[in-house]
């Protein structure tokens, strides 16, 4: 086709494969295309969408003829699609010069991109449109069509060995054409300075362009990365989002306001200053989602240190580093680190508190471990022991110090919230404690803690990005300037430009967070104890279960009060999993924060007498007051996760109690009339027959009289007249309204059926057997010894 037709077909084509913006349009739905499930289209779809495929030779053909293509502001993250309609232009370059506005009868701002730009526009935000479409469960994400591309496009525009493969469409003696400036009819306020890209810093200061090809493709490794950053990390609340801007800048964004207030009476800035701070995404990332971002954080984390070693002389480093060799250098800081800040704190907040909060923590964990990723490999004669973390790290664990601090209280507060009884909670703990516990990591935490308590001497005039300021350079590679040495400068710098100037750092290794460390401890103690009875109980149950206790022949588990717990139906082998993470966690935790074996140990001598000497938990903690036993905090915790329980029994006539779900209506209230005539007719032969001293009167006490009940029902202030009640022997028939008993009688008649028994015969077969079964019970209830018989 010619490149006009390309040019028509090019954004039909698009929306065809990745679905319209406002999801409508599956597409090829990528997110659900998987290899087991659908042979035949997943490989085409990927050899297509491949970067040296089809889709992407027509990218770079429509990129070499300048054409432009509109993406609607309306469809980008909340906080960009806010400022940018209030004319204040977000400082990421992604957006300089690209914003058009409509022309008369328009229908709003849009962005005029490249077809690389729009390509990778569309293709990262499918993930976040495409959300509700449905997803096979049988199938890990991390096997669909759409996590291979994003792994293949990163290896191939991020690559961790040699450069970028130039593109098949390429004008060899010119450089790449960047979009057209448009100067916008209206002024914008712009958030910080505006950044110069990568090639036209290096175009600049090169002799040549072709003296490195890298520089001319260096611009689609700098836009895919923040394409799928912009579209990823960024939805988070407009408060937040103007929070992390400069103090200066505010204040042009208000000037601003009030010179439109004054020509406009006030009211166009009233609603605009509601549209700006009372603007709120609602945005609730999936776990598809965190897997990309994870994907896209260990990848970025490989490609930075792949970095070769800087040469001993500056001034060579200065003429032979190449755009992507710089590129590495500040991928992390530049572009990832604040808004995944802002993503992880946003998922710590607002995800549920259930074990799909594993993806969210094993994404965190893997940012704080950028030494996994290192080209160099530990001994095979180590793997044994835990590897000692090398100081060179210690520079990014100061400039991420909050990651590591202010995110690990986060992860306190939810795990105190969480029942450490199941084992996938169990297991969270456990890993974060790991990780924390490496050899050197604490030590270096602690030191970047002390350099950002460290006096100011001289208070520098800081700007919003410190590092990545005009005023510092006035490029993008001068964000990471030599000159500045200052430790304790850098880990401040980092602190305040993403918490501001008026932050209260909560110290990981101080009084409050090391006072939480020991609630958890206790908790993680209790939820042995728990896990551990549940064990017993569980192992008591089935010793204790018989043939007649299936069939229900007698009324005694209807008064049962135990709640049970998730591992109940788990297995023994979960609880041994969960008592093995929850004791190494526990370890792990002493070994970071120094614990006092001392209060360990009396934590867990308490921990092991909350079980008084019937082996039941005692009552959940509870205050005294007029009203009677009040619940505290602790108390509400304990319930909900069943460390501890209320001993609630009925305690009134057990024939008049609320019928149960496992019992037919319609008989209870037949038997019960039943069973009330029976008593009134043969009260009197009852009270003879359990007056007798001998065995009849033994088995007649037994099954007609129940004496702890009759005690209970006595000084229960639930029953009030007592001068009616009829506390003698009685015959209760409520037992045969058990759907179990009349299964159980069907099996039966149907098994005498089989050896042609008759109805009568069957009866009686029954009848005997729950004589010889109440014999039994007779002579054990009664203390019945072997010399006395």
């Amino acid at each position: 086709f010619s490149l006009k037709e390309l040019h028509g077909i090019f954004p039909w084509l698009v929306e065809s494969i990745f679905g319209s913006l406002d999801g409508v349009i599956v597409g090829w739905n990528l997110r659900c295309l998987q290899g087991k499930t659908n042979p035949t289209e997943y490989p085409v779809a990927l050899d297509f969408l491949d970067p040296s495929g089809p889709m992407m030779k027509l990218v770079y053909k429509l990129q070499a003829e300048e054409y432009r293509y509109d993406f609607p502001v309306s469809y980008l993250p909340g906080p960009v699609k806010a400022s940018i309609q209030e004319q204040v232009l977000p400082e990421c370059s992604l957006y300089h010069n690209k914003v058009q506005f409509p022309s008369s009868g328009g229908l709003g701002l849009n962005l005029a991109l490249n077809p690389f730009e729009y390509y990778m526009f569309y293709f990262a935000i499918s993930l976040i449109t495409q959300k509700n479409s449905a997803v096979t469960h049988h199938v890990s994400p991390s096997n669909s069509a759409y996590f291979i591309l994003v792994d293949t496009y990163l290896k191939c525009f991020l690559p961790t060995e040699g450069s970028v493969l130039p593109p098949p469409y390429s004008n060899p003696g010119g450089a790449i054409p960047s979009p057209t400036p448009r100067s916008p009819p209206l002024p914008f306020t712009s958030y910080g300075m505006h950044h110069t890209s990568l090639l036209k810093r290096h175009i600049a200061h090169q002799p040549s362009v072709n003296a490195d090809p890298a520089s001319q493709e260096i611009w689609r490794s700098e836009t895919l990365l923040q394409i799928f950053v912009e579209m990823w990390l960024h939805h988070y609340s407009l408060e937040m989002y103007q929070k992390m801007q400069s103090p200066h800048v505010k204040l042009e964004v208000l000037h601003y306001r009030l010179s439109i207030s004054s020509k406009h009476h006030g009211s166009p800035a009233q609603s605009s200053y509601q549209a700006l701070h009372a603007y709120q995404e609602s945005f609730k990332p999936t776990e598809e989602h965190v897997l990309v971002v994870r994907l896209l954080v260990k990848h970025l984390h490989a490609f930075s240190n792949s970095l070769k070693p800087e040469p001993l002389s500056p001034s060579a480093h200065s003429h032979t580093a190449s755009p992507l060799e710089e590129f590495k250098r500040v991928v992390i800081p530049r572009f990832v680190q604040e808004k995944l800040y802002i993503f992880l704190q946003h998922c710590f907040g607002h995800w549920p508190l259930d074990a799909s909060f594993r993806a969210v923590l094993e994404m965190w964990l893997s940012y704080l471990q950028p030494w996994r990723y290192a080209p160099e490999k530990p001994p095979q004669s180590a793997e044994s022991l835990p590897r000692s973390i090398s100081e060179k790290w210690a520079a990014f664990i100061q400039e991420n110090l909050l990651m590591y601090t202010k995110l690990f209280v986060g992860f306190l507060n939810r795990a105190l919230r969480t029942d450490l009884v199941s084992p996938k909670n169990a297991l969270m703990v456990f890993r974060v404690a790991k990780v924390f516990a490496q050899p050197n990591l604490a030590e270096m935490i602690l030191k970047g803690e002390q350099l950002f308590l460290e006096p100011e001497l001289v208070i520098p005039h800081r700007q919003h990005r410190l590092f990545m300021t005009s005023t510092l350079g006035g490029s993008f590679f001068s964000s990471w300037p030599p000159t500045i040495t200052d430790a304790s400068f850098k880990v401040k710098s980092h602190v305040y430009s993403l918490e501001g100037q008026d932050f209260q750092y909560k110290q990981m290794f101080g009084t409050e967070v090391r006072n939480l460390v020991l609630k958890l401890a206790q908790l993680i103690c209790q939820a042995q104890q728990t896990a551990k009875s549940i064990s017993d109980h569980s192992a008591e149950t089935t010793a204790s279960q018989s043939f007649f206790s299936w069939f229900r022949f007698t009324p005694s588990e209807m008064n049962g009060s135990y709640t049970g717990n998730d591992l109940d139906e788990i297995g023994q082998d979960s609880i041994k999993k969960t008592d093995e993470y929850l004791e190494k966690a526990l370890e792990y935790l002493c070994q970071i924060f120094k614990l006092n074996e001392a209060q360990l140990t009396q934590m867990m001598m308490k921990c092991g007498t909350a079980q008084d000497e019937n082996g039941k938990k005692q009552l959940p903690d509870c205050t005294e007051s007029e009203d009677g036993l009040i619940l505290t905090p602790l108390g509400r915790y304990q319930i909900i996760n069943g460390l501890r329980r209320f001993e609630v029994q009925y305690q009134g006539d057990t024939e008049l109690q609320p019928i149960r779900s496992y019992e037919n209506a319609t008989l209870v209230r037949l038997l019960f009339r039943l069973s009330s005539a029976l008593n009134e007719r043969f009260a009197d032969q009852m009270d003879a027959l359990c007056s007798r001293e001998d065995f009849v009167g033994r088995l007649c006490r037994y099954h007609l009289t129940n004496p702890h009940l009759i005690q209970k029902i006595r000084y229960s202030p639930v029953v009030k007249d007592r001068t009616n009640q009829n506390w003698g022997p009685r015959i209760s028939l409520r037992f045969l309204a058990s759907y179990r008993t009349l299964v159980s009688l069907l099996m039966i008649y149907f098994i005498a059926s089989w050896f042609y028994i008759g109805p009568m015969g069957c009866t009686f077969i029954i009848l005997i057997g729950y004589f010889l079964y109440a014999v039994i019970m007779t002579f054990f209830s009664e203390g019945w010894k072997p010399h006395e018989h």
